[in-house]
């Protein structure tokens, strides 16, 4: 089998995951392909195959080689974003994309104009959705890549390498992908999430993240009779949100620029709640962002009376930069097993975060490399099967250089 037809058949199953859920996973579609793939996995021999209750499969590509060599993993999540529905999956093959507009369905039309990234895979076959769904490359491609790599590596007996653990989880869209992952039983020195975009894409740096929610008291009075009496909660809300920065929000903001971002609020006259992400690449200027949150409370209880805003912050993950900036031979592996491959590095922060940030600080140096697909979580989502092809050679190479790390 290859990648093509590995990936096409993982986009028939519908793993979208719900932050509505209590669950692990939070929708049981996703046991559904989870039980495909601890099967695929088995048929293709990998060992000690493995999935838990919660739907974590683990399994092992064995050494070819005596030596002391490190242990290495290779992660991916199947679950796919809420944002937009993963059932019925309709892809297509757009081969040897010549730069044009490419016709989706009928009225829909992915073009360049609006993608410009298409431009970057001219001369390339695209794998694209019909326009209706996600195509789900996120991070399916991952998968198919590190299961063919490990194929590959079966099938090549000449390529040196130690034993290569290798874990798909659920629930990654939600946030929630590495809270059950199991360090210990997986048992890497370290390891990467291969879910990242386009070619090339290293990433080490992610934000520091943590959620807010902002609780407002109101006063509900009869607006005929309210004259010094109604506290409305509405205006409030909307006088606590005009206390942050206009310009330090996700549309006015890039790079290493951190952001308040408000997701919503739920409101009416006696009783308001604001929802906040907080984020910034710098943990002190993080910690700033939280102290300076805290202050708008104060300020609008020192107006309105103690009590009538209260906040909860919650610190959600942190910078795995300051994991990996210790062990920077996980990053030097991969800018070689790049160059090795053709493959030009483009070492980016990312403006988010990733299983890789929690396992991290869970003990894991966990470095995200790119899958290729990009136009996540939207019916635009593509991905260049020579992008695919790509990633599962710097997986191969990784695993090789890994062999003679302690040389």
């Amino acid at each position: 089998m290859d990648i093509t037809e590995r990936f096409l058949n993982y986009t028939k199953f519908d793993t979208q995951s719900s932050e509505e859920s209590d669950s692990v996973p939070s929708t049981p579609k996703q046991l559904v392909f989870a039980e495909y793939l601890k099967k695929e996995l088995e048929d293709e021999g990998l060992s000690n195959v493995e999935m838990d209750e919660k739907g974590y499969i683990y399994a092992t590509l064995k050494a070819n080689t005596k030596g002391d060599i490190p242990t290495i993993g290779f992660i991916s999540h199947y679950d796919t974003s809420p944002d937009c529905s993963g059932a019925d999956i309709k892809p297509s093959i757009v081969r040897n994309y010549d730069g044009s507009d490419i016709l989706l369905s009928e009225g829909i039309v992915s073009s360049p104009k609006k993608f410009p990234e298409l431009l970057k895979h001219v001369g390339e076959d695209l794998i694209v959705t019909d326009g209706h769904t996600l195509l789900g490359a996120d991070d399916k491609a991952g998968i198919a890549e590190i299961v063919q790599a490990m194929c590959y590596l079966r099938d090549h007996q000449e390529i040196p390498h130690g034993n290569i653990r290798i874990a798909f989880n659920p629930d990654e869209e939600i946030g929630m992908g590495a809270h059950h992952f199991d360090v210990e039983k997986f048992g890497c020195e370290w390891a990467y999430t291969m879910d990242g975009g386009d070619v090339g894409e290293l990433e080490f740096e992610n934000f520091n993240a943590a959620s807010a929610k902002i609780h407002i008291k109101g006063v509900s009075v009869h607006p005929g009779y309210a004259k010094g009496k109604m506290v409305n909660a509405n205006n409030l809300a909307a006088e606590f949100a005009r206390l942050l920065p206009e310009d330090e929000t996700p549309e006015a903001t890039e790079g290493y620029q951190g952001f308040y971002h408000l997701l919503g609020i739920q409101s009416n006259v006696e009783g308001a709640k604001l929802s906040y992400i907080i984020r910034d690449h710098d943990r002190e200027q993080f910690e700033d962002r939280k102290r300076m949150m805290l202050s708008c409370v104060e300020q609008m209880n020192e107006k309105y009376g103690e009590g009538t805003v209260t906040a909860e912050i919650k610190d959600q993950y942190y910078n795995m930069k300051e994991k990996i900036d210790p062990q920077m031979h996980v990053i030097d592996l991969v800018l070689h097993a790049m160059q090795d491959c053709g493959v030009a590095p483009k070492v980016k922060p990312i403006r988010g975060g990733t299983d890789g940030a929690q396992l991290s600080f869970k003990g894991l140096p966990c470095p995200n490399i790119f899958a290729g697909g990009v136009n996540f979580h939207g019916p635009y989502e593509f991905v260049s099967i020579q992008s695919m092809e790509k990633a599962m050679q710097v997986v191969v190479k990784i695993c090789e250089l890994t062999a003679g790390f302690n040389d």
